[in-house]
């Protein structure tokens, strides 16, 4: 039995903090067996590393600003920042990147944000874990910029077009995919692209507790997402790839292992 690997587990959110325990344990009996566990601004730290220690067996973690907070971001708060994934050496830098579908940030402010995490990367030689959402151009120019000197890279919850998906694997990014791809009506070309993502290059996440799958049968009364329905979700990719949903698991989880070395 392959084990399954969830990238993206947002639990520094309220909304696990009375069942975390009970979380875990659903997901790990149904062979979900890693989290990625994200940091979306430094507030969290604290939080998300009493998380990672409590589970660290089972829990890859990153430490970054996400761009909904690029607005908190100066230099001293980008010393405290370094400062973070110097001393607590995170298995990637993010959540970030640019999102112009809210604009809690100003553009000028998630520019930047997102420049200087780069930097950070690049100069600690992490990884990233990227966000991108109705910014494809401003996002993939600044990539290209810096394409050279990062190290590895994840497109998480990709919900693009083929166009932005070969922009992203021509810089040799990882593309994640998270249960948006079960809403058949909302996105049909993203069902479509999907089969043209290699499998060298895929990764599956829930992004809980957002985002559960549409097409999920007995949902829970709080519609809160979480690990468990990763299975779901990769089910639906395996009918839509046609490929073995054992070949998915192992593939997805390789390439989680290889990105994030744990």
């Amino acid at each position: 039995m392959h084990e399954i690997a969830d990238i993206a587990c947002n639990f520094t959110s309220d909304r696990f903090d009375n069942d975390l325990d009970e979380v875990i344990d659903r997901a790990i009996d149904n062979h979900i067996t890693k989290f990625g566990l994200i940091c979306s601004r430094l507030r969290d730290i604290d939080k998300l590393l009493e998380i990672y220690n409590r589970y660290s067996k089972n829990m890859f973690f990153t430490i970054g600003v996400h761009p909904h907070h690029a607005n908190e971001i100066n230099a001293e708060y980008l010393e405290k920042l370094k400062e973070a994934i110097n001393k607590n050496n995170p298995h990637a830098v993010g959540e970030t990147g640019l999102d112009f579908f809210r604009n809690l940030s100003t553009y000028e402010e998630q520019i930047f944000a997102f420049e200087e995490q780069i930097k950070i990367a690049i100069d600690t030689n992490k990884p990233l874990f990227l966000h991108q959402r109705d910014s494809h151009d401003d996002f993939i120019k600044i990539l290209r910029k810096y394409s050279s000197d990062i190290n590895k890279s994840v497109v998480h919850c990709f919900t693009g077009t083929q166009q932005q998906l070969d922009d992203y694997l021509k810089l040799d990014c990882y593309i994640g995919v998270t249960g948006w791809i079960c809403d058949k009506k909302r996105n049909v070309e993203l069902r479509k692209t999907i089969r043209n993502i290699p499998l060298s290059r895929l990764m599956i996440e829930t992004d809980c507790p957002y985002l559960i799958p549409k097409n999920l049968p007995d949902k829970p009364k709080n519609n809160r997402n979480e690990p468990r329905y990763l299975k779901h979700i990769l089910s639906e990719i395996s009918f839509l790839m046609e490929i073995d949903e054992s070949l998915l698991k192992k593939e997805t989880y390789k390439n989680t292992k290889y990105l994030f070395n744990f």
